[in-house]
């Protein structure tokens, strides 16, 4: 696997379970972003890249600092 898609899958999975750690569906947390609930299933999926400025949004509104976003291991 490359290690952009590998970036992209591992991001969406930290997402995932920071998002469903706080018991927030996509169409809430997607609100709270102002982006569409299917751009936030797509992220989770690791099927998109996205802009830095949407990680800033997303860690905005899961009221959790952008890096941890990233806290996870690429080089497993």
């Amino acid at each position: 696997m490359e290690k952009d898609t590998k970036f992209l899958i591992l991001f969406g999975k930290r997402l995932n379970e920071i998002r469903t750690g706080k018991n927030l569906s996509y169409r809430v947390l997607a609100q709270l972003c102002d982006v569409d609930h299917s751009q936030i299933s797509k992220i989770e999926k690791g099927n998109v890249s996205i802009q830095l400025k949407t990680v800033f949004d997303l860690a905005l509104a899961l009221n959790v600092h952008p890096k941890e976003l990233f806290n996870f291991d690429l080089d497993n």
